[in-house]
């Protein structure tokens, strides 16, 4: 069966538990319809980029699942249904990623996931390399 990501907000005005259990019964919308559900990620209150009807914060929730796709149109026709469902989005994936998704991990643990990253421009440098915007000596001279 094929695999797919699938990531849904609700509205700021509810629960978390209630998001948590809003999961739980499209999940059965999923196993309903031959389909499973490989693991669940509540994601939190987060702040949105901008307004959907007029909420500035959304609770985020992600699914993996191994459904055939009038499985995922089903779940997802029922969430166009509901209220509390501002935004949705599925995703084919070719595999299932190990562990926790980007979003919960730490910062730390990204960047180690994602390799080295470059220095921002408000740290301090390393000792051994120079920072970009500090002319050396001889070209101050020259400059005045």
């Amino acid at each position: 069966m094929p695999l797919y990501e699938h990531v849904f907000i609700t509205r700021q005005d509810i629960s978390g538990a209630q998001a948590e259990g809003m999961m739980e019964q499209f999940g059965a919308v999923i196993t309903e319809n031959g389909g499973t559900v490989v693991g669940t990620e509540y994601w939190g209150l987060r702040p949105m980029a901008y307004k959907i009807n007029k909420n500035r914060k959304g609770h985020y929730a992600m699914m993996r699942l191994d459904a055939p796709s009038a499985a995922v149109q089903e779940m997802e026709r029922q969430q166009r249904l509901n209220d509390n469902v501002m935004r949705t989005v599925s995703f084919r994936v070719e595999a299932h990623e190990e562990g926790p998704s980007q979003m919960m991990m730490g910062k730390n643990a990204r960047d180690e996931r994602r390799g080295s990253r470059p220095p921002r421009r408000d740290e301090a440098p390393s000792e051994d390399k120079p920072a970009a915007d500090v002319k050396p000596e001889a070209a101050k001279e020259e400059d005045s």
